[in-house]
């Protein structure tokens, strides 16, 4: 996404690649407008400043599509983070603990009548070569139990610092880290990914986010709480 990459046609590429820009669907910080996507052409010229001189010039196209659409779903995971947690704790735990199938209930009942603005994308860094705590242990136990855990590491890891605007007005940098899985293809050939997406423990209220999250969704469904509230119906 970012501007500076040359639009130029390096010296050996052998067909044209398209110039245009796409509009991405998320907010920059410094703007009012959206951040966009890079050309065929300038992301072409980024893999040969990163080394990649393989590059097949036709599969480039592709390779853009796949770059906007994963970026595009892990910014709707950032999202749904917000929605729960950029109102504070107090509505973050309220909205998460009737886990995942029962949030948007939940958000609506407890819902308050004082809007939060959209999250902002400020900035973002990639991290390739640098495995985050929670990559690192999912590797290690597929190495302990591969026939339970075992899958490849993530082929990427990115930072992204969001400015959340809590319900006084107020901003605040939030980082989200994001491990880049691939998994086996489909039948008909796709590729399939998986983003794994979450606040990065940068202190004591992210920490206590994903537990909220994860640790209201595991125990609703192993509790028994879809079954209760059909039953008390």
């Amino acid at each position: 996404m970012p501007a500076n990459l040359s639009q130029s046609r390096d010296a050996r590429q052998t067909i044209h690649l398209p110039t245009e820009r796409e509009e991405s669907s998320i907010p920059r910080g410094d703007t009012d407008s959206n951040w966009e996507y890079p050309s065929p052409q300038q992301m072409y010229n980024a893999m040969l400043r990163k080394g990649y001189d393989g590059t097949p010039e036709d599969a480039v196209e592709s390779m853009v599509a796949v770059h906007n659409f994963l970026n595009e779903g892990a910014w709707a995971e950032i999202v749904e983070w917000e929605r729960r947690f950029s109102r504070g704790l107090g509505f973050g735990w309220q909205a998460c603990r009737r886990g995942e199938e029962g949030f948007v209930e939940e958000a609506d009942r407890i819902a308050s009548p004082r809007e939060v603005a959209a999250p902002k994308l400020l900035r973002f860094q990639g991290r390739p070569k640098e495995m985050t705590p929670k990559a690192r242990i999912l590797d290690f136990m597929g190495w302990m139990y591969p026939a339970k855990y075992g899958c490849e590491p993530p082929f990427d890891r990115h930072d992204w610092y969001v400015q959340r605007r809590t319900v006084d007005g107020q901003t605040k940098e939030v980082r989200y880290v994001i491990d880049y899985y691939s998994a086996p293809p489909e039948p008909t050939g796709e590729p399939v990914f998986y983003l794994d997406v979450r606040p990065a423990v940068d202190g004591p209220t992210a920490a206590a986010e994903r537990m909220m999250r994860w640790g209201g969704d595991v125990w609703y469904r192993a509790s028994g709480g879809k079954v209760r509230e059909t039953a008390s119906q």
